[in-house]
């Protein structure tokens, strides 16, 4: 037996309700069980219990045994004077106040739906599962399933937003801004995420405005500040890049002795960080007001439309500053556009709606739900388990459902979990 266990069952009443009686013997009938507290203190807030003839309004306490009340020194602190109930699934010894008055206890052992306390046993009896549900996984019903996951795809969105707002609070809540630092880092993808993002930091957003409309000097500064201009390379273009990034670097008094060196290693040559600092600059080239643009726009293939960006004409036979390649056309693909989609513009536009107040959450799920599902170990053994994610609402939920739920056996607090401990 688990207490987390118990505070389910009592929050859900997932126990016979009729004839409660306390080990005193007086008449128990719940109106309200309270809120649930995360927190320090007394498991239950506000509940109302009619005990005896008597209505009471006040804290309700967990325990697997009563005596816990005493082995936790409940008894000394002041924040659970207002327990009127103490609920326990064994009895065994009586918990007094500090005026020596019982506190009355409920002992749910004889009261508990025997199949809720057989389903759980099922669901944690092998920990060496994958997810505690594995077995049960393909059997949940649709419906269920759906829910659940569309629930789990706003709880991410809601964990990125906080990301985001910490960037406006350090950019005085300059939007456009952010977007650029969003969009820096993923950019750069996992291998060089981290060096796109301290690259973007380096650089008042003013300076990136001042200079969208020349894309070789926006170039010259991607270039600059990420320590790409620092060889010794005898091309017309790399030369006239490091002159215009002296010339900024001292115009705007730049510093990159902070930013993250770039890796090349193992990447393949389109995701090379050449390729994509020149794709990001000129994305900036073609749009002024990018943000203003990225909120106004509500279907996916605007959103495509807006991203169809490539690079500047150097690196259509290059992909690094020393070598010519095969000429070919280096511009953003779906499936990358896709990846900017889900971990920048889908957050911000819930972020930004959030703080307007203007949330519409079927622009957002329409778009996720038209962008196609990732694929990663994760969503891949969902998948194996039952064909659930078709697109990235899906696979951006199973994210969030795996590392937030299955890997903290928090199965009491999903709908998947729920549901078959109550089947």
């Amino acid at each position: 037996m688990q207490e987390e266990l118990l505070h389910y069952v009592w929050q859900h009443k997932k126990f016979n309700t009729l004839n409660l009686k306390t080990t005193n013997k007086d008449s128990v009938s719940i109106v309200s069980v309270g809120q649930h507290n995360l927190n320090a203190g007394p498991d239950f807030f506000n509940a109302q219990l009619n005990i005896g003839e008597q209505l009471w309004a006040g804290n309700v306490e967990v325990h697997i045994k009563s005596s816990d009340w005493y082995v936790h020194n409940h008894e000394t602190d002041t924040a659970y004077d207002n327990v009127i109930l103490h609920v326990v699934y064994e009895h065994d010894t009586e918990i007094y106040r500090k005026d020596n008055s019982v506190i009355p206890t409920l002992e749910l052992k004889t009261f508990i739906n025997k199949d809720v306390l057989h389903n759980y046993q099922k669901l944690f009896a092998n920990q060496n599962k994958w997810i505690n549900c594995e077995n049960d996984f393909a059997a949940i019903p649709e419906f269920t399933l759906n829910n659940w996951l569309e629930r789990l795809f706003f709880e991410r969105l809601e964990r990125k937003a906080k990301t985001i707002d910490e960037l406006l609070i350090a950019s005085k809540n300059d939007w456009e801004a952010v977007l650029f630092k969003l969009l820096a880092k993923n950019f750069g993808l996992k291998v060089n995420g981290e060096a796109f993002s301290s690259f973007a930091k380096s650089i008042d957003f003013s300076v990136v405005r001042k200079l969208q409309s020349k894309p070789e000097q926006l170039e010259a500064l991607f270039f600059g500040q990420a320590g790409l201009l620092n060889d010794d390379i005898q091309d017309i273009y790399y030369l006239g890049l490091q002159k215009e990034y002296a010339f900024l670097k001292q115009k705007f008094g730049l510093t990159n002795t902070q930013v993250v060196p770039l890796q090349f290693f193992r990447l393949r040559p389109p995701n090379f960080p050449t390729i994509r600092l020149s794709q990001l600059a000129m994305l900036y080239n073609k749009h002024n007001n990018l943000f203003s643009k990225v909120i106004a726009t509500n279907t996916i293939d605007e959103l495509y439309s807006l991203f169809m960006v490539s690079t500047s004409v150097f690196w259509e036979n290059h992909y690094t500053f020393s070598k010519v390649s095969k000429t070919s056309k280096k511009i953003l693909t779906k499936s990358f556009i896709d990846l900017l989609l889900i971990n920048t513009i889908l957050p911000l536009k819930f972020c930004y709606a959030k703080q307007k107040g203007e949330l519409n959450d079927e622009v957002i799920l329409t778009i996720a739900q038209h962008i196609t599902s990732e694929k990663n170990s994760i969503v891949n053994a969902f998948n194996n388990l039952k064909e659930v994610s078709a697109s990235a609402l899906q696979s951006q939920a199973l994210l969030q459902l795996k590392v937030e739920y299955c890997d903290k056996n928090k199965c009491l607090q999903c709908a998947i979990g729920n549901s078959l401990i109550t089947k």
